[in-house]
């Protein structure tokens, strides 16, 4: 195992894995807040109040 690592400098490999996952992260986040049913900060649109129904008086 130390031979892979005289192949790969350990601090540049590691910052690379750690760029790479935070950016997953956060493309995984950002899908799921674009959907209805994960979307933690806006709640579902589902259970938001029905606007007003306006209904024609004759």
């Amino acid at each position: 195992m130390y031979r892979l690592w005289l192949m790969f400098d350990p601090r540049r490999t590691l910052i690379a894995l750690f760029t790479f996952l935070f950016g997953l992260a956060l493309v995984i986040h950002f899908i799921l807040l674009s959907t209805d049913r994960f979307n933690w900060l806006e709640g579902s649109r589902a259970t938001r109040a029905p606007a007003a129904q306006v209904t024609p008086t004759k």
